[in-house]
């Protein structure tokens, strides 16, 4: 018999490997940080004993959720303005109160909301594009949440740098601060194709290659991004940066709605991975991504929550059940986007489409132990016939019960364990009066 540090039971077992196939009466052993193994609860017994086992009856466990794009700090900014389009929005609201605000200890405060939300429902990795992430990266080791950092670039200057060279600095110090940390990706993220040149994007480009991180960037989000491009360049967004050498497995590209054939076509042929966000994409009435299209042409696509500004919410559970049934009835196929799929998308897929396919993202021996547990003793979670079905049309991030990022146990019966959950709450409620107050 082997020791392992940690035992998870459950009725059902979802691995996420090729097979999808559902373990009745499952186990994961952990030790350390990693899987050992993840089987039956019988073949597990014969091999590991631990001090420590979790989980049990009622209960279903599957890797941790993957938020492929995100705005973390923005958290802070949540039903600030809503019911407009996209560029008023941007233009006459967020930027204005960003202007005013945004400093490394607004982001730090924020961040750990952020957490703390999205741990609480079931989120364990996530990807940002924002400003002051080395600020970010301190806060994610203290939460103990993983998380792919973008440092955000644009052409303008901004309460955060005057100029390329401050953007590219603060990057490069991004890297160099956290290249090889456990739980933190440094990576390089141009803002779009209507913020940053050619020369911008280039320069991300080579410093991803240098160091071998991520790219991440918004993409054809909007018809009026698609009109600009095209009137700046005469191609489309996707076609621009293929052109100028952008495109590759290393980028990843939020939204992606206003596609053509072709531009499907490049993105699957360049193995660029996407962010599907259905949820502000509906609500800023952006439009609508043709994700089975792309899944059908082999693009890889995961989900994202955008900020919370544009969301409202950074549930990734709403992101799946959202997609699905849309998708559905847009298509007027009810088989599009079916609820193992959705699950796919919200894991194995978001990891690999951030470069940690080989990390987490599946429930395999050798991985690093990032998985929920969530409890099915619920009135909307009964009966269970398709466990599948279950998580993507009924689970709610309350029905989140144990999430271990690491091998180590962040939230324990829906309680955050490695903060104080009211503190950061009583931030965020003295950042609303601050920020509330500037515009009274």
């Amino acid at each position: 018999m082997q020791h392992g540090d940690l035992i998870i039971k459950a009725d059902y077992l979802l691995t996420m490997e090729d097979d999808l196939t559902v373990i009745k009466n499952g186990a994961v052993a952990v030790k350390g940080k990693n899987i050992v193994k993840a089987g039956t609860s019988e073949e597990i017994s014969k091999e590991y004993t631990s001090e420590k086992i979790i989980g049990g009856q009622g209960r279903v466990v599957f890797p941790g959720l993957v938020n492929t794009h995100t705005h973390a700090a923005m958290v802070y900014l949540r039903g600030i303005a809503d019911d407009i389009p996209l560029q008023e929005w941007l233009e006459k609201h967020i930027w204005p109160v960003e202007g005013k605000f945004l400093t490394s200890e607004f982001v730090a405060d924020a961040v750990e909301l952020a957490c703390l939300e999205m741990l609480k429902a079931g989120v364990t990795t996530y990807a940002d594009m924002y400003f002051y992430e080395d600020t970010a990266g301190k806060k994610l080791e203290k939460i103990g949440m993983r998380g792919v950092l973008g440092a955000g670039v644009i052409d303008f200057p901004s309460m955060y740098a005057q100029s390329a060279d401050d953007y590219f600095r603060s990057a490069e110090n991004l890297i160099n601060n956290w290249k090889g940390s456990e739980l933190v990706t440094p990576c390089v993220a141009p803002h779009a194709t209507y913020t940053c040149g050619p020369e911008n994007y280039k320069r991300a480009r080579e410093l991803a290659e240098k160091y071998d991180i991520p790219i991440h960037t918004h993409l054809s989000e909007t018809q009026w991004e698609v009109s600009e491009i095209q009137r700046r360049y005469g191609k489309t967004p996707v076609e621009y940066l293929d052109e100028i050498g952008i495109l590759s497995e290393r980028l990843f590209a939020a939204h992606c709605v206003w596609l053509t054939d072709k531009d499907i076509e490049i993105l699957a042929k360049k193995r660029v991975g996407v962010a599907h966000c259905i949820e502000s994409n509906l609500k800023l009435a952006s439009g609508i991504a043709p994700v089975p299209k792309m899944l059908k042409a082999g693009v890889k696509v995961a989900f994202g929550t955008d900020g919370a500004a544009s969301n409202n919410d950074l549930s990734i559970l709403g992101e799946m059940s959202t997609a699905a049934k849309v998708h559905k009835a847009i298509s007027e196929d009810p088989t599009v986007l079916n609820s193992k799929t959705a699950l796919l998308m919200a894991t194995r897929y978001g990891a690999e489409i951030l470069g940690l396919g080989d990390k987490v993202g599946s429930l395999e021996q050798g991985k690093l132990a990032d998985l929920v547990i969530a409890n099915l003793e619920k009135p909307h979670l009964t009966p269970i016939y398709d466990i599948y079905s279950h998580i993507t049309y009924c689970m709610r991030p309350s029905d989140i019960e144990t999430v271990i990022v690491n091998g180590k146990i962040v939230v324990d019966a829906g309680r955050l364990t490695t903060m104080d959950e009211e503190e950061i709450l009583n931030k965020a409620r003295g950042w609303q009066e601050k920020i509330k107050g500037s515009s009274d």
